[in-house]
């Protein structure tokens, strides 16, 4: 086989420094952007943060003139501020004076200095009470940790408290526990000769810690630690610790008639029973969680002033960076070559990543404000005017690609005045509809709401039932699609959701 040269010409694409940098900005969500932001401000040097006020644009691109290595006008006219310090200094000084004493005495501490600085700075509505719990909250405990508390706090024996430990440790995040008592006997040291009997008794202590029905084996013996709590030795409270009880499998399945004849009481009076039983807690464990909130920071503001919606971005969802005058003033003052080759890729690292924010900034304005255009009547009238939406139609009418516009909407936040939702909210598929029409899946899933909220509380809607109802409205949904839609906003079935009126 022989050898050859042979010349070829094509075109692919290529992902540059700078395109990957700007994808990557573009799918970060605003507290993962606030990150990358400061990681940025400390690595490089030309970077700073604009203060408030300042008339210089930040997070802005530049023009392509810009970009050599010689400083903007901005940068030059700052730098010339820069060489000048003279004029402010007496301002700086005068300003020292006033916060900073000359002679600080050197047996005094720094409280009895500032004492007055911070009575006069702190505000007056703000008490110590409101530190003390503001520190509090920070301080979150597991359920275990709490029932530990608890235990160290009860008179144990040595045998009692090593039986307790290992009943709590076997008790799951909803406060129950699912090991048997057995189980529990086994995993115990054989030389301590702990029965049975004991590890039932100690068990019985553990039930009585907060939160109430903690350590129980099954609901309904959960749901009658908490009566015992919270009803005295009534003739009427015995009938709820009867209905529970005894009749437990009857009260989950509804069957209220069987209720009313086996207790021998009227439906008011079994009314008052559910009602109380209602308010007990299923999961008594979810009362105590380590699980700290988490705050949502929105991107995009919607607003309507005089009749009209107004798009904008959250000023202070980023910190505005700029260019630092001095150390671009420098680029050509440097002595050798290695100063300045470094300090050039810093300039350039630091517009470009300007212009990779601003870009940025850019396409999430042009596509929130797309969206508030398709999605105007959600905004007006609620869930059930929802549009049907998909990313090809904001991304033809944006001209950009469908990846652009998933990364632009996953993770960001739009606060409108019906309350804060992810841009992806507005994307819903679509049902077809009698006169040829679309209907999204939100608008559907609001309707299938409305219906059960409005049905008769002894005989609730069926999913047929349901789905008759939008095919007379015009929306063919099969029966299959309104159970997928009630199961996804956790709506129980009808045998589930039937109650005494």
């Amino acid at each position: 086989m022989k050898q050859a040269l042979q010349l070829r010409l094509g075109q692919h694409l290529t992902m540059t420094p700078q395109l990957q940098q700007a994808i990557k900005l573009l799918q970060l969500s605003t507290l993962e952007l606030q990150q990358e932001i400061q990681e940025a401000l400390d690595s490089n040097l030309m970077l700073e943060v604009a203060e408030d006020g300042d008339t210089e644009t930040a997070n802005k691109p530049e023009n392509d003139s810009e970009q050599s290595d010689q400083p903007t006008q901005s940068e030059q006219a700052n730098s010339n501020a820069q060489e000048t310090p003279d004029q402010e200094k007496p301002e700086q000084d005068s300003m020292e004076s006033e916060t900073i004493p000359e002679d600080l005495p050197v047996d005094s501490a720094w409280d009895d200095i500032y004492d007055n600085i911070q009575t006069s700075s702190a505000s007056p509505s703000y008490q110590e009470s409101d530190r003390e719990q503001e520190v509090g909250d920070t301080n979150s405990e597991t359920l275990q940790e709490h029932l530990r508390w608890q235990m160290q706090l009860t008179p144990f024996s040595d045998n009692d408290l090593l039986i307790a430990d290992a009943i709590i440790d076997a008790i799951d995040d909803d406060g129950f526990l699912r090991t048997s008592i057995e189980e529990l006997h086994q995993i115990l040291p054989d030389y301590m000769e702990i029965e049975l009997d004991e590890v039932e008794a100690v068990l019985h202590r553990v039930q009585n810690f907060d939160p109430p029905g903690v350590g129980a084996r099954s609901v309904q013996e959960s749901l009658i630690l908490q009566l015992k709590q919270i009803l005295n030795e009534s003739d009427e409270n015995h009938v709820a610790f009867k209905l529970v009880s005894e009749y437990f499998d009857l009260l989950a399945n509804r069957d209220f008639n069987q209720l009313m004849r086996k207790l021998g009481i009227d439906e008011e009076e079994l009314k008052a029973l559910i009602t109380i039983i209602q308010s007990l807690n299923p999961r008594p464990g979810s009362q105590i969680t380590a699980s700290k909130a988490e705050y949502i920071v929105p991107d995009v503001f919607v607003r309507k002033i005089k009749g009209k919606w107004k798009v904008e971005l959250n000023p202070d969802a980023a910190p505005r960076i700029r260019i630092n005058a001095t150390y671009a003033g420098m680029v050509k003052q440097a002595q050798s070559s290695a100063d300045s080759t470094y300090m050039k890729n810093h300039l350039q690292e630091a517009r470009w990543f300007i212009k990779s924010l601003a870009s940025r900034n850019e396409t999430l304005l042009k596509v929130a404000t797309c969206i508030v255009e398709r999605q105007r009547a959600f905004l007006e009238y609620g869930e059930e005017a929802m549009k049907a939406l998909v990313l090809h139609d904001i991304a033809e009418a944006v001209d950009m690609h469908e990846s652009t516009i998933s990364r632009v909407t996953t993770k960001k936040y739009m606060h409108t005045p019906r309350g804060i939702f992810e841009l992806k909210y507005f994307f819903s598929s679509h049902v077809s509809t009698a006169d040829g029409g679309e209907c999204s899946a939100t608008a559907i899933r609001a309707l299938i709401k409305k219906l059960i909220a409005a049905e008769a509380p002894g005989k609730p809607l069926s999913d047929s039932k349901i789905a008759n109802f939008l095919s007379e409205q015009g929306i063919n949904v099969a029966r299959r699609t309104v159970a997928k839609y009630r199961e996804a906003m956790a709506i129980p079935p009808s045998n589930e959701r039937k109650r005494l009126a």
